[in-house]
């Protein structure tokens, strides 16, 4: 049996693991902005630096560019996060200005517009902005670049600080869905709570259908259990059934042969003991059929409790010929005329082994009850959409106003004093009810005996 586990720390566990991968990738893409956000401000203030320092760069009257850098344009750049500050002003191609002259160049720069990229100085990270100008002697332009650098020490802390106040935000967010789940998994489980508790009152001989609202999620689970209940009851009635009626079927057979047997300890002679036990055999014999109808009750109850009983296309007359010649040695016995009538095949859908009960109680009946002389036939009819069985005998029959009460169990139609506990018709229709058949009883020919008739849809 494996271990049960809670749904409320299942749900809670799933629900924690997909927002931490829902939040992962949230805080990748999150620090992504963040760069692009502090990338973005700083890029503006370093090409407000880059175009102040363009505006004092002049030509001097030898022709050559001077420039006088205003520091303010620097302060600009200075953060609490203690960035240097690196620029240089390179003239036309190859004449160095100013400034820091290994500090790398942009290459080129697209227009009037200031390029940036990320490099490296002095073992350090920086950001770069390049911004190409000219200046004017009144007959030509001078061409220079002015470069300036920082470190990216302050763009690294704000979006760092974005990212985390990213993370805490999502991490309240999580804490707090998970005390939501917590609590509404609670009150949702409530109702099963209650289904416990309702199942758990009950006595062990309440079998009745749960009638406990629940959520219609568990819905199934109730109806589920309920039909299982309702089947429980059936085969819990059907053992109680089985037992009250063996207790109550076998007692007189059990107490003949205790009567049997007590009289041949005490008999005088050996045939007053023999008498006895040939006595004390019947009775045996009696309680044993006896057994075995009622065993074959309860497989038919067992059937009927199903959903669905396996059943095929098997051929009819076939069986009744094959069950007819087994009957054959104890007609003979009982003084009976056993005969058969019909062709095969005879196709119908149903079980062989319950059909070949079903004969055997049919042909049982009517030779226990037909009397010596009689004839009994056993009769297949085949028509266009149906297939009769009949079994006929010439007998006493039953009496018309008992046609109805031998169907019920333990009723008999006579009493001619053949053993027998009144379960072979109820044997026969409730067979022949597993199956969509019908049992019809009724006079035989010149209203003498009986003639029991089962009719079969043809197997397609």
């Amino acid at each position: 049996m494996k271990a049960a586990y809670s749904l409320r720390r299942r749900l809670l566990f799933w629900l924690l693991v997909s927002t931490a991968v829902i939040g992962t990738l949230a805080l990748a893409d999150t620090y992504r902005e963040a760069v692009q956000t502090s990338n973005i401000v700083s890029d503006r203030v370093l090409a407000g630096s880059a175009l102040a320092i363009a505006e004092r760069v002049v030509v001097a009257e030898d022709g050559t560019l001077q420039v006088d850098i205003p520091y303010v344009a620097l302060e600009m750049l200075t953060s609490a996060a203690q960035d240097r500050v690196f620029y240089r002003v390179d003239g036309p191609p190859g004449q160095f200005i100013t400034g820091y002259q290994s500090l790398p160049v942009l290459k080129k720069t697209p227009g009037n517009a200031a390029a940036f990229a990320d490099d490296s100085f002095r073992g350090e990270p920086i950001r770069i902005a390049t911004l190409e100008r000219s200046a004017s002697t009144g007959i030509r332009s001078v061409p220079f670049v002015v470069t300036v650098a920082e470190t990216t020490i302050a763009r690294r802390q704000l979006a760092q600080a974005i990212l985390v106040r990213s993370a805490l935000r999502l991490a309240f967010m999580i804490a707090g869905a998970a005390v939501i789940v917590w609590i509404s998994v609670t009150v949702a489980l409530r109702p099963l709570y209650k289904l416990g508790d309702a199942i758990g009152e009950r006595s062990p001989d309440d079998l009745h259908p749960i009638k406990q609202t629940v959520p219609s999620e568990v819905e199934p689970l109730v109806d589920t259990v309920n039909s299982f209940m309702v089947r429980l009851q059936s085969a819990l009635d059907a053992l109680r059934h089985f037992t009250g009626n063996a207790s109550h079927q076998l007692r007189t057979p059990l107490a003949i042969i205790r009567t049997q047997l007590a009289l041949s300890a005490r008999a005088g002679s050996l045939d007053e003991a023999q008498a006895a036990a040939l006595k004390g055999d019947q009775a045996v014999a009696h309680a044993e059929r006896i057994l075995a109808q009622l065993l074959l009750m309860a497989k038919i109850d067992a059937a009927t409790a199903k959903e669905a009983l396996t059943a095929s296309a098997i051929d009819l007359a076939a069986i009744a010929q094959e069950i007819t010649g087994e009957q054959i040695p104890t007609a003979a016995v009982a003084g009976i005329d056993l005969g058969f009538e019909g062709e095969s095949p005879a196709m119908v859908r149903a079980e062989p082994l319950l059909i070949g009960e079903m004969l055997r109680n049919l042909a049982g009946n009517a030779i226990a009850y037909a009397g010596k002389g009689a004839e009994v036939t056993v009769r297949i009819i085949a028509a266009s959409e149906t297939i009769r069985l009949e079994v006929e005998d010439n007998g006493p029959g039953i009496p018309p106003e008992k046609l109805e009460a031998v169907r019920r169990r333990f009723s008999r139609g006579n009493e001619s004093g053949a053993p027998g506990a009144g379960l072979g018709l109820p044997i026969v229709e409730e067979i022949a009810n597993l199956f969509n058949a019908a049992l019809t009883l009724e006079p035989g020919t010149d209203g003498k005996g009986l003639k029991a008739a089962v009719t079969f849809a043809k197997a397609a």
